[in-house]
């Protein structure tokens, strides 16, 4: 007799489609059958439940709780409230059309010292959430890693150390073992550049280093624990589909100079490819005017080889793109030679100041399928922060954010119609969450959350967007 678990997730996996290209019929955009839409979460940004049935301490834990760090004083450990109220927002997503949602697993939730056996708690939280998705009719698409590295990892030296990539080999054969059986899709590691860089560079992320050895040999170990976390679910699972998460602006010169053209590759190279291709091509791409920092990096002669994976899809965020100038390589970190602006000119800001620039999307989709041949494409974030309020009918009406996403499923489709074999499109997010170092302020969800009181309220973007949904287009 088959497993109701099992029953589900095979009925699930008739909505995933192929590829095919989006559609303008009258004025309306048509993506093709199975396209899947959803939304995407982070577990520190929803879960709260911080320390609750033997969940460890991350390194965020330590970071909110460190006087300073955030600007509001404020923590996630209530955040949403998601998990307790996790069938709610199941719910929530199920009435709005959702076939697909990318949520993090939570490392210490699992593995409360990041070693050793797993919580059986832990397991059983991400056992009922998968369940209740299944049952829902959503895709469940974990990222088995987004930036909550037990602390004890920490104290042994974090992502500079090369041994954490053993201990997330270790880490990912564990969830996938006990999850493959009904999910089929994963991702292994979101934004890599961003929680080194920002976690060991410039300090103003968990864990708040600001160290430049620190950072490239994260920089490293992040690559060496992609290669091994890949071995380690294909040899756990072999079926499933394995890719990983990254962040991808589009690099654009500042000037029509030929020096800024030459900077701008180079900031592509080492901000974007430095991290793809030692999974898909086992090196470390020519990103420098002088030599590359291998030794300083800790590059093994070994090293690549264990880097490299065929990923069976790339998984690409976006929300904007650089402006890149050229200057003088003495002056730049790591003497790359090229200095970045995070968005240009661009009129229209979302309310934490980002430029919205639609056609920065565009650019890095038809990149990705250009430099790597036509691979598949997961869209595992993009969205805008807006300053929402409730209305005297207690509504929240979000113009702003219906524009922005008409706005780049424009893009989306642009690139489909040009070639990008994208199967699917998630939001961020479906809850106005915690913010990381931004505390609660920013909100960039489809449903509107009070801190206070947990109470969930759709708005108007929710309803634009659940007819996207339903509809498989937009006018």
């Amino acid at each position: 007799m088959i497993d109701r678990r099992e029953f589900l997730a095979a009925s699930l996996a008739t909505i995933v489609g192929g590829p095919g290209h989006a559609q303008v019929q009258k004025d309306r955009i048509e993506f093709p059958p199975g396209f899947l839409w959803g939304t995407a979460t982070a577990a520190y940004q929803i879960e709260g439940a911080w320390a609750e049935d033997g969940k460890g301490e991350s390194i965020w834990d330590r970071f909110v709780h460190t006087p300073g760090k955030i600007r509001s004083g404020e923590t996630g450990d209530v955040a949403c409230d998601h998990y307790h109220r996790y069938r709610q927002d199941v719910a929530l997503m199920r009435d709005m059309h959702l076939t697909t949602y990318r949520f993090s697993i939570s490392w210490p939730r699992i593995q409360p010292t990041g070693s050793g056996k797993p919580n059986p708690k832990g397991i059983d939280f991400y056992d009922r959430l998968i369940d209740t998705l299944l049952e829902a009719g959503i895709r469940p698409f974990p990222t088995i890693y987004h930036w909550d590295l037990p602390q004890v990892l920490e104290d042994k030296g974090g992502w500079p150390n090369r041994d954490i990539a053993d201990r997330f080999a270790d880490y990912a054969a564990i969830v996938t073992q006990s999850f493959g059986d009904r999910v089929s899709n994963w991702a292994l590691i979101n934004e890599a550049r961003i929680f080194t860089e920002f976690g060991y560079l410039r300090g103003i992320f968990a864990p708040g280093r600001k160290d430049a050895t620190a950072f490239l040999k994260a920089v490293h170990t992040s690559n060496l624990a992609q290669g091994l976390g890949f071995r380690a679910v294909k040899a756990a699972r072999p079926n499933l589909k394995v890719g990983s998460v990254f962040d991808m602006a589009a690099y654009e010169p500042a000037t029509s100079s030929g020096e800024d053209a030459l900077a701008t590759e180079r900031a592509q190279q080492f901000y974007t490819a430095w991290f793809l291709e030692p999974a898909l091509r086992g090196k470390y791409p020519d990103a420098f005017p002088g030599d590359a920092p291998y030794e300083r990096m800790g590059v093994r002669p070994a090293d690549l080889e264990i880097c490299r994976a065929p990923l069976d899809f790339i998984g690409v965020n976006n929300y904007g793109r650089k402006i890149c100038r050229a200057i003088d390589p003495v002056d730049s970190p790591f003497g790359l030679g090229v200095h970045t602006t995070f968005g240009g000119d661009g009129t229209t800001r979302t309310d934490l100041g980002w430029e919205v620039w639609p056609d920065a999307l565009y650019k890095v989709l038809v990149r990705v399928t250009r430099d790597y041949d036509r691979p598949i494409i997961e869209i595992t974030e993009n969205g805008g922060a807006f300053a929402d309020k409730l209305n005297a009918q207690n509504e929240i009406v979000d113009p702003r954010r219906i524009e922005f996403y008409r706005g780049h499923l424009d893009a989306v489709a642009r690139a489909m119609r040009d070639g990008a074999d994208i199967r699917s499109y998630h939001a961020w997010t479906i809850l106005d969450n915690f913010g990381f170092t931004a505390g609660y302020e920013p909100r960039f969800g489809f449903i509107y959350v009070d801190f206070d009181s947990q109470k969930r309220t759709p708005k108007k973007s929710a309803d634009w967007y659940r007819r996207v949904a339903q509809t498989n287009g937009f006018e």
